[in-house]
């Protein structure tokens, strides 16, 4: 089991990486880590993690799941095509995507949620990412965790450890 984490270079959420992480590290799983810059990442509360690879350079083929990770620097940082390319490219190769806390707006965006079920963070102050979510054809569902087929959304840090378990329990 091939593993890739997709996280922000500044501010990805540390328990949304790390909980999950050690979660499929201890089911087997080899994982690799990219983001928008080579280095040391730095998580919004002071995580720090070695990037394999720039998100431009990751090919979905090399791997069994694509893990895309929030964080308040989720969106400033890979927002992007780079990013959408990766979505999709999981998707026609029939690989698992998952992504927890904002980042299920990327995969909105990149157009892999038209008519699935998902979920996303929000808050009672700010729904942006819900309507993100539905006008990108997605079907929010307020839940911790959601999965439709090998696409699986968790809502932020209090799903880590239910969503590294659905990544675990589709990869076998």
């Amino acid at each position: 089991m091939k593993i890739i984490f997709i996280i922000a270079f500044r501010d990805f959420r540390d328990e949304e990486y790390f909980v999950p992480k050690g979660i499929l590290e201890n089911a087997g799983a080899e994982i690799k880590t990219a983001s928008n810059k080579i280095g040391t990442a730095i998580g919004a509360d002071g995580g720090e993690v070695n990037v394999d690879f720039l998100v431009a350079e990751v090919n979905p083929a090399d791997f069994d799941a694509v893990v895309f990770v929030g964080g308040p620097g989720c969106l400033k940082n890979l927002d992007n095509e780079y990013s959408y390319r990766v979505a999709r490219e999981t998707i026609l190769q029939n690989k698992i995507l998952a992504s927890i806390c904002v980042a299920p707006v990327i995969l909105a965006k990149a157009g892999v949620l038209r008519g699935k079920k998902a979920t996303v963070w929000t808050s009672s102050m700010d729904k942006r990412a819900i309507k993100i979510l539905e006008q990108n054809g997605g079907i929010y569902q307020d839940e911790p965790i959601v999965v439709d087929g090998k696409i699986i959304t968790a809502c932020g840090p209090s799903a880590e450890e239910e969503f590294g378990q659905a990544i675990v329990k589709l990869l076998r």
